[in-house]
């Protein structure tokens, strides 16, 4: 096969052969999730589909590892046990990070402040969290979370991409690719990144965590960032007015389309509908991220920071608007969750930036007749050591992933609480209530109408998954 015709008919088969699946059915998928847009890329999906329960996402992501001991999990039996040592059978010989491994002491340092049991079921929420606290009957609190990674990086690449490895796609691109969109003037997946006055700077979030890997490039997060220039080279150039650019665009998509035909390239296509996708934001996004249409009492609910471009309660209050106009995965990346020192300032700090915002979208959403529909994630990538870091007035707690705390409201959510830790917050009390990473992306998928096992991507010889390669369970029990 030296003929160079012959090499470019072998890749043509080839590429043929492994992107035609993906059209097919596609139109049988959309009208049974009820959205009205897919791309060419969107992969036949109707067999592995069931009725869901919800329709699209916000993700809260609290990057740098809330406290669930302060926060979500205070037991009383740890004001009796403050200065004490961590027993060895309790820490059971797990792995800490270098911050603290030549600590001579592990003692327990008890929640900073009190707290409620609160809501039908009950649940102990922080009194740094009095928002949260009057929504508790709104969310499943889960308190068995488990992780396999111990440091930032990896454990936010591990729960965004189920994988610890680079190169894999993250849940937004996914849902973007086997659900498609909602609004055709909008990308199926928006990205929003706020810094809290918890640690500054937080943890640096890497645009990898919301990219496509190996999926077509269509369905990577768009950033939407602060400021006069939402989105990055969106207006024309100087000197261009609209009819022009509407002319260079179909001069350019149809010389796309030419090399597509011939070469059967996906990321050809993807750059065609990038192109689109960037004109009708044009418009799209400027109406978006104008909130002069919001009353005062918008602003009372989510408070006065709303109003801060940036802010994390502007970040929420924007995505709201953002699912209203049909986004299917809004992901809010928060920093500052971090504290190793001073946590008894710098939680509070966090707290504040996080807590009204947080409870105010998930009333507004309700208000709107969203939630139902609408799948809330509040979480960070693992949770704190019971034992202090350091000592004293500055003390702060290290990373722990045996067992953490996150909580899921709307979107077919049965509110009340999952799982429970031992009196050291340290283990989880029943191995069975476990929820990996895995589970709890198997479960996201559920509720979007996806059976994970089937929703694949092949990709260097694996069918590629969200959930990885290990087996992964629904938890069913948080489930209305």
């Amino acid at each position: 096969m030296s003929d160079s015709s012959d090499l470019s008919t072998l890749f043509n088969r080839r590429a043929f052969l492994s992107t035609v699946g993906n059209s097919f059915g596609a139109v049988a998928a959309n009208a049974l999730i009820g959205g009205n847009t897919l791309s060419a890329s969107t992969p036949s999906l109707s067999a592995p589909f069931h009725a869901p329960k919800a329709k699209r996402v916000i993700y809260l992501f609290q990057s740098g590892g809330p406290s669930h001991v302060d926060l979500f999990d205070g037991k009383p039996s740890l004001t009796k046990l403050q200065g004490k040592g961590l027993p060895d059978e309790v820490r059971g010989g797990q792995r800490v990070t270098g911050m603290t491994a030549n600590q001579k002491a592990f003692n327990v340092m008890q929640p900073l402040v009190g707290g409620k049991q609160v809501g039908d079921a009950g649940a102990w929420i922080s009194d740094l969290l009095p928002y949260t606290q009057k929504i508790a009957d709104k969310f499943c609190l889960i308190r068995s979370m488990q992780t396999d990674a111990i440091n930032h990086d990896p454990a936010c690449t591990l729960i965004n991409t189920g994988s610890m490895q680079l190169g894999n796609a993250s849940l937004g691109s996914w849902l973007s690719y086997g659900l498609g969109s909602e609004n055709e003037n909008l990308p199926a997946y928006m990205v929003l990144l706020s810094q809290g006055t918890g640690k500054n700077p937080g943890q640096p979030i890497f645009s990898r965590l919301w990219g496509s890997g190996y999926l077509p490039s269509e369905h990577q997060g768009v950033l939407l960032r602060s400021g006069a220039d939402p989105v990055l080279y969106l207006d024309n150039p100087p000197g261009i007015n609209p009819k022009q650019r509407r002319s260079q665009l179909d001069t350019l998509a149809a010389m796309n389309h030419s090399f597509q035909k011939q070469h059967i390239d996906p990321e050809t296509l993807a750059r065609i509908e990038a192109y689109e996708m960037a004109y009708k934001m044009q418009t799209s996004v400027p109406e978006l991220t104008d909130l002069k249409d919001e009353p005062d009492s918008t602003y009372e609910l989510y408070g006065e920071e709303a109003r801060r471009p940036g802010s994390y309660a502007a970040n929420c209050l924007l995505a709201r608007r953002l699912v209203e106009r049909g986004t299917r995965f809004v992901q809010l990346f928060h920093r500052g969750w971090d504290q190793h020192v001073a946590i008894s300032s710098q939680l509070r700090n966090q707290c504040q930036d996080t807590d009204q915002a947080s409870a105010a979208l998930i009333t507004d959403l309700e208000r709107r007749g969203l939630l139902d529909e609408t799948l809330v994630i509040w979480g960070g990538e693992f949770g704190r050591t019971v034992y202090m870091q350091g000592g004293g007035a500055n003390a702060g707690r290290d990373h722990h992933g045996r067992a953490f705390s996150v909580w899921m409201a709307g979107g077919g959510i049965k509110p009340g609480v999952y799982g429970s830790t031992d009196d050291y917050c340290w283990n989880i009390t029943n191995p069975a209530e476990a929820v990996h990473i895995r589970d709890f992306n198997a479960t996201i998928l559920h509720l979007l109408g996806i059976d994970y096992k089937q929703f694949s991507f092949p990709y260097q010889g694996l069918d590629q998954r969200i959930t990885g390669v290990k087996p992964a369970r629904i938890i069913h029990d948080i489930i209305a």
